[in-house]
C-alpha cells in the first residue's frame, strides 16, 4: 500500500488482486482520495479523475465526461456534508469498468438527490450507470464508467497514477 498525506489531501494507492464483489465485477485495482468537503478542494478530485481516465485508455469525450459527473456528485454531496466534513473519493477500477465512489458524512435529516432531479439526470447521461447509497449518516454517490475496449485489459491503478 502506497499512502500519503499532504496538508488536508490525503491519497491512498491500494492493489487489491482480483477482489470478487457481489455484483460479480472483479476489482483490479483501488484509488482513495480524501480531500475537505470544501469547493476549494474539489479540482483535486476533477484533476485526478481525469488523469486517472485519461491513462485507462478512455477518449477525450469521456474523460470530460466523467470529471463533469465527479464535479456534479460532489457538488450534491457538498450541500449536505456535515460542518468540518471530508470527501472521500474512491476509483475502483476492474478489466470492464472505472467506478467512482464519493462519499460524505452528511447532517441529520438530509436527503440525497431524486432520481428526478436535474442533476442526477446530468450524472446518468454522463455516465454509464449511477446510484446512491446511505448508511446511516454516510452517503455515497457511485458513478460507473465502461472502460475503452482496446484498453480493458493493460491498465491498473498503478499505471493510471504513474507508478510501475
Amino acid at each position: 500500500m502506497l499512502e500519503g498525506r499532504l496538508g488536508l489531501l490525503s491519497v491512498v494507492v491500494s492493489q487489491q488482486q482480483m477482489i470478487q464483489r457481489a455484483s460479480t465485477a472483479l476489482v483490479d485495482d483501488v484509488v482513495d482520495v480524501t480531500v475537505p468537503a470544501d469547493g476549494g478542494w474539489l479540482g483535486i478530485l476533477r484533476t485526478a479523475t481525469a488523469g486517472m481516465a485519461a491513462r485507462l485508455g478512455f477518449p477525450g469525450d469521456k474523460i470530460e465526461d466523467l470529471r463533469i459527473a465527479v464535479d456534479e456528485a460532489c457538488a450534491m454531496l457538498l450541500v449536505l456534508t456535515q460542518p468540518n466534513g471530508d470527501l472521500h473519493c474512491r476509483f475502483e477500477i476492474s478489466v470492464e469498468v472505472l467506478t467512482v465512489a464519493i462519499s460524505a458524512r452528511i447532517r441529520p435529516g438530509s436527503r440525497l438527490p431524486d432520481p428526478s432531479s436535474f442533476g442526477w439526470r446530468v450524472l446518468s447521461g454522463l455516465t454509464s450507470q449511477a446510484w446512491t447509497e446511505q448508511e446511516g449518516d454516510m452517503a455515497t454517490i457511485r458513478l460507473a464508467c465502461e472502460r475503452p475496449v482496446s484498453n480493458q485489459d493493460t491498465s491498473s491503478a498503478k499505471d493510471a497514477i504513474g507508478g510501475r
